[in-house]
């Protein structure tokens, strides 16, 4: 290997073992057609712990009774999660029947989870209903493919694509994106669907020709934007394509490559960083750039520690000029001058919203992306009511809530009666709960160290009520969860961002903004919410009485000293001297 090639800065270390059974898995076949048959535990053996995560699933356990089963001498209680393929996030109202009754039928839980990969996910699914699971997801033109592993995963797109045209085409691109990064492997095919014809070459021949055998370093994650709005938040992402459009027609994208927030506590070589801009490209050359961008990860990504093996960690190792090049070179073109674009904001729109085609669309707040038929609020009950008239569709957002797109004016009446009467619309909610977000972690998820989607409601409340203690009740702070490092919840992207530590403990980061181009500093760890809320009431009484016209919670923590900016990943990120304690 030459000197001159960047992969010759790789450390010299042995491969992770995720590379061995990935080579060794024959196509991510491996043995879980045989280890579904195995009775003797309710979870998979061997690689296929790790292999059933490339068809879309994760093996888990109950955790609230796992150690009450260890009295009982039982195995936990194991099932797997499984998350939907569901590019842009749309799906059709016969298919949300489809899953629901799945959900309510053969689940643990009997919800359905709304994510923030803009897709829905099946939690608790016991061994024998893997195999009908992915059989009934097929008869409802649906799949679990490259949902998770080291693989271009669900991809993303700014929501409400009827909106416009421009979203309209945004959104076909996504489409597109992703079909042509997925793995063409027919193992999926083979072990879930009796060998139903999934893809195939022409020569019937088996290859992964931008994926590879041994497939990526680590997962990949790629969104389709449309500027102003950040709904997708970019900088989470490995791949991004900005949407640039001249008098409302779409007419290329700006490429942004490296984001990513995922770390480890204490490990000053993992950090998050924001995504740096490639240039642009015409529409013609997008799907050239996006199996660039993989290929170049794919061959230059470190597959020796996987700690280190995420897009941003090749680009900060060889130089975003470097890496530019190489993609240059293997699409073919060069890449223009970056055109200009800004994002202003994030979230969703809550509500009704006329899109340019005189239809309706009316987004749901869906708290953590949960629904579930609660006490007085059944609200799996009301998507199905809704689904059962509905004549448009149905948009899942990055930010776990719901639209209901393509809503005749004369039906508006009708849906919202049915969201009113089932808790899903109500004039009560406030803007802090809407700027709200946390990932599943307890029970279910294996790497949760502290709770947040069940944490998240009452700690949201109290939020609300030093925001109204202090005279600012009708503001919102970006306020973000995540049970554990792994970046789930997007904590690193809030103005005020919570990674558990511990059970009851969690790290406290703050800067952010409501852009959503800043990674915020960590202030104090291992605290408890006590702690954190008399800081949090201390800072929001500076901010009512001493901020800016309109400035946000973020940007004022910053201006006041708080914190400093992180400016240089990961210097700057672990660099707590840069506090104001």
């Amino acid at each position: 290997m030459s000197t001159k090639d960047p992969r010759a800065k790789l450390p010299d270390a042995p491969l992770s073992d995720n590379e061995r059974l990935k080579s060794q898995s024959h196509l991510l076949r491996g043995t879980i057609k045989e280890d579904l048959g195995d009775e003797l535990t309710g979870g998979f053996n061997g690689d296929n712990f790790q292999l059933i995560r490339f068809h879309g699933m994760y093996e888990q356990d109950d955790r609230d009774i796992r150690a009450e089963r260890v009295e009982q001498k039982l195995e936990p209680l194991k099932n797997v999660m499984l998350r939907c393929r569901l590019p842009g996030g749309i799906i059709q109202p016969q298919q949300w029947l489809g899953i629901d009754a799945f959900a309510t039928e053969h689940t643990m839980y009997g919800s359905i989870r709304l994510t923030n990969r803009q897709t829905f996910q099946f939690h608790g699914v016991l061994k024998q209903d893997i195999k009908p699971m992915h059989q009934w997801l097929n008869q409802l033109g649906l799949d679990s493919i490259a949902t998770a592993g080291d693989v271009n995963r669900n991809v993303l797109c700014t929501s409400n694509p009827v909106e416009s045209s421009l979203h309209q085409e945004a959104y076909e691109w996504a489409k597109k994106i992703s079909e042509h990064l997925l793995p063409r492997t027919h193992a999926y095919a083979e072990i879930w669907l009796d060998g139903e014809k999934f893809a195939s070459s022409e020569d019937g021949v088996e290859r992964e020709p931008i994926l590879g055998e041994t497939y990526l370093p680590r997962k990949f994650k790629t969104t389709v934007v449309v500027p102003p709005t950040n709904d997708i938040d970019v900088h989470a992402n490995d791949l991004n394509f900005v949407a640039i459009a001249e008098n409302g027609k779409l007419i290329g994208f700006n490429v942004l490559v490296g984001g990513g927030l995922s770390m480890e506590h204490g490990n000053t070589k993992t950090y998050p960083n924001t995504a740096r801009d490639l240039g642009y490209v015409p529409l013609e050359y997008t799907l050239k750039a996006a199996e660039g961008v993989v290929s170049v990860q794919r061959d230059w990504g470190n597959r020796s520690d996987r700690k280190n093996a995420k897009t941003r960690y090749t680009l900060e190792r060889v130089g975003v000029d470097v890496f530019r090049e190489e993609v240059e070179n293997r699409m073919g073109v060069k890449f223009e001058p970056t055109r200009p674009y800004e994002f202003t904001h994030r979230g969703d729109r809550i509500g009704w919203v006329e899109g340019e085609d005189k239809k309706w669309h009316l987004t749901l707040f869906i708290e953590n992306g949960r629904l579930l038929d609660y006490p007085n609020k059944p609200l799996k009950t009301g998507m199905r009511e809704i689904a059962k008239i509905h004549t448009g569709d149905f948009r899942l957002t990055a930010n776990q809530n719901l639209i209901v797109a393509g809503v005749a004016k004369k039906d508006k009446a009708k849906i919202e009666k049915l969201a009113r009467e089932h808790g899903l619309m109500a004039d009560n909610i406030s803007r802090q709960r809407e700027a709200s977000m946390a990932c599943v972690s307890y029970p279910t998820c294996p790497l949760a160290m502290a709770e947040a989607e069940r944490f998240l409601p009452d700690f949201t409340t109290a939020i609300e009520q030093l925001l109204s203690k202090h005279g600012v009740a009708d503001e919102a702070i970006i306020l973000r969860i995540t049970g554990c490092p792994n970046g789930c919840g997007r904590a690193m992207l809030a103005e005020v961002g919570l990674v558990g530590k511990a059970q009851g403990r969690y790290n406290l980061h703050v800067g952010g903004n409501t852009a959503g181009t800043r990674i915020p500093r960590l202030y104090k760890e291992n605290i408890t919410p006590d702690e954190i809320l008399l800081i949090l009431d201390a800072w929001i009484g500076a901010w009512a009485k001493e901020r800016l016209d309109g400035e946000c919670f973020g940007d004022f923590a910053i201006r006041s000293g708080i914190v400093k900016p992180v400016v240089n990943a990961p210097v700057d990120f672990w660099d707590v001297s840069q506090v104001t304690v």
